[in-house]
């Protein structure tokens, strides 16, 4: 369901070869882009390049910022990488990675190119995406009633923004893969001892222990297991009933039941009861895939390049090559250099990519980036996703636009309100609702500003009833966050806060719609 958007088609209709990619290579096709840095001068010749709405077919032969060469699978290898764990047996890492060349792919060509459509429809403001899921994904916290719980809240909060924005909203989960985290030191010292820092359960344990830190490859093969099972239970909510409009009303969380979100929501999902019996009545087929299905997307931080890489298959219809270890993924704000491995793998992949920005990066770097692994401009291959902090996005953001609009690229611009508002309380690190509402306030007023497009919201949350953010409906506080604090990693909004946020998000979307409507209107009586 999409509101009004095209119903999904279903997956596995397109098949893609499993040869190992190290076994395979692109025809090399040679372009050279005129720049210091072998990128194209886009602001100061003020091109506007071609949008494109599909994919190309090849992504080989493009200049990256070390020259112009072929991309393959494995070639990046031949640049800097950060963030790697560093495996005392790479024979076991090798033989783990060969083993995962073989496994079947976790999702399909034809699912991230139906996503990219969807997102080059929120690049015009024609949808609006939601991202949302744990900070880290954890093996001890697997289940099934955890996924359905994350799955419920993420459809709640998209049909607030569809009812609000009056559009589609494409639902991206930081799910079945989001297992990895970049470090801001290699180590860190409790208590005196000084052990390697935990990377995500893909790569080593949480416990501060030595064995438990030391980097296993054993661990690759066990997150791509709990993927595949988190996926299979996805795709059965999505296609099987439990995430149609029909079941709207039904989603709510039990302990959500007495909250003041909780009653928004559920009247919320009586005007859409209402509206569903009204096109009932009017001939609508209860049973029609609109009203039984959904789309539901899968992302993660593609920072793990050995268990990427293994996972990367060339799609036998086209000839791409895709990362079939999720639909969509992203480049963080720690490796997004454009000489490293990481841009350099990227640029290579055909599937729908972020990129991380603070305020660090510079208007002519995020132009030169988003050049480097969007050469042909195809629209809704790239989402900018920005995290600032309130204070900051109102002071960089404009030049970021501008420089982007300037270029004539196309990409969808995404707010994270969550990376730039962390602090530490009383020993936790956490986050505060205000400061996480107060930088998706700045971000859609600096649209508004701008006259851009806001494109979608991007949050760490989990459908568990925790105490890791303070403040919100639901009054959490200081003293609060010891009660229910159990991320292996960075702080998430519960199922309360994050619908509250939705409310939010849904109430500026709608607020714009009905300015743009006002606008048309004075404009035509002219």
């Amino acid at each position: 369901w999409t509101l009004g958007g095209a119903v999904c088609t279903p997956p596995f209709q397109e098949g893609l070869t499993l040869s190992h990619p190290a076994a395979m290579q692109v025809q090399a096709q040679n372009m050279k882009l005129n720049s210091a840095r072998g990128l194209p001068q886009l602001r100061m010749s003020r091109r506007v390049m071609p949008v494109k709405a599909v994919a190309s077919e090849q992504r080989t032969g493009i200049a990256g910022a070390a020259g112009t060469k072929s991309w393959t699978p494995t070639s990046w290898r031949e640049f800097p990488v950060q963030q790697q764990p560093e495996y005392p047996d790479q024979d076991a890492v090798t033989a783990t990675t060969d083993e995962l060349a073989l496994m079947p792919p976790l999702i399909f060509a034809g699912e991230c190119r139906t996503l990219q459509a969807r997102l080059a429809k929120a690049a015009i403001g024609e949808a609006f995406v939601i991202t949302g899921g744990d900070c880290a994904e954890s093996f001890s916290q697997f289940s099934a009633n955890r996924i359905r719980d994350f799955y419920r809240v993420l459809l709640q909060m998209a049909v607030v923004l569809a009812f609000g924005g009056g559009v589609p909203v494409v639902k991206l989960g930081r799910i079945a893969g989001q297992f990895a985290k970049p470090r801001s030191a290699n180590d860190e010292t409790v208590d005196g001892v000084t052990l390697p820092c935990y990377r995500g359960d893909i790569i080593n344990g949480p416990e501060f222990t030595p064995k438990s830190r030391i980097p296993d490859p054993a661990r690759l093969m066990r997150a791509y297991n709990q993927s595949a099972a988190t996926l299979n239970l996805l795709r059965g909510f999505s296609y099987g009933g439990y995430g149609g409009l029909a079941r709207v009303s039904q989603w709510n969380l039990d302990f959500m039941s007495n909250t003041p979100e909780g009653h928004a929501y559920l009247d919320l999902a009586k005007r859409v009861d209402e509206a569903i019996q009204f096109m009932i009545a009017c001939g609508m087929d209860p049973a029609s895939p609109l009203m039984r299905e959904t789309e539901f997307f899968t992302s993660h931080e593609c920072l793990l390049l050995d268990y990427e890489q293994a996972l990367t298959r060339q799609d036998s219809t086209s000839g791409s090559w895709y990362d079939c270890s999720a639909h969509f993924l992203w480049c963080g704000e720690r490796t997004r250099q454009l000489d490293h491995a990481h841009v350099e793998f990227l640029r290579g992949i055909q599937n729908p990519i972020g990129v991380k920005v603070s305020d660090k990066m510079a208007p002519g770097d995020l132009v030169s980036l988003i050049a480097t692994v969007n050469p042909e401009n195809v629209a809704g291959r790239v989402s900018v996703i920005v995290r600032m902090g309130a204070k900051k996005l109102r002071e960089k953001f404009p030049a970021l636009i501008a420089a982007v609009r300037e270029a004539g690229q196309t990409v969808v611009w995404v707010s994270d309100p969550m990376h730039g508002n962390t602090e530490t309380v009383l020993g936790y690190k956490t986050r505060r609702y205000d400061n996480i509402r107060s930088e998706i306030e700045a971000f859609f007023d600096v649209h508004a500003q701008m006259g851009s497009v806001p494109g979608g919201v991007h949050v760490e949350m989990t459908g568990d009833n925790v105490t890791e953010c303070i403040g919100g409906g639901s009054s959490i506080s200081d003293e609060d966050l010891k009660s229910r604090y159990h991320t292996h990693c960075d702080p998430r909004l519960n199922a309360e806060q994050a619908l509250e946020l939705a409310f939010y998000v849904g109430a500026r979307l709608r607020k714009g719609r009905t300015e743009a409507a006002a606008k048309l209107q004075a404009a035509a009586a002219v």
